[in-house]
């Protein structure tokens, strides 16, 4: 699987990335053809204390997966994603097991 990682005006440092590619890897567990997925990662300016953003798009073989959370640390909002990936991969398998 191809991961790209993207942030908006910040700079990705290496602890940060070995855990979003730990987290996605472990989604090959779910369903085993994702093509690529693609890491969005943001701050929101506001007052408050979840203003980190991760958007995660995974490409699968005819449909795409999308997952969008925010909290307090990165590291939160990609383990929520990953968690609502992992639900939506478990049912595509499903749904192209039943056609």
């Amino acid at each position: 699987m191809e991961i790209k990682l993207n942030a908006i005006k910040f700079k990705i440092d290496k602890k940060l990335e070995g855990f979003i590619h730990e987290k996605l890897e472990k989604l090959n567990v779910y369903y085993d053809n994702i093509l690529v997925s693609d890491v969005m990662l943001k701050v929101e300016n506001n007052n408050t204390l979840e203003n980190k953003i991760a958007e995660v798009k995974i490409s699968v073989k005819g449909n795409d997966l999308y997952a969008k959370k925010q909290s307090k640390t990165f590291e939160e909002a990609i383990d929520s994603a990953t968690e609502a990936l992992k639900k939506q991969l478990t049912r595509y398998k499903e749904k192209t097991k039943k056609m």
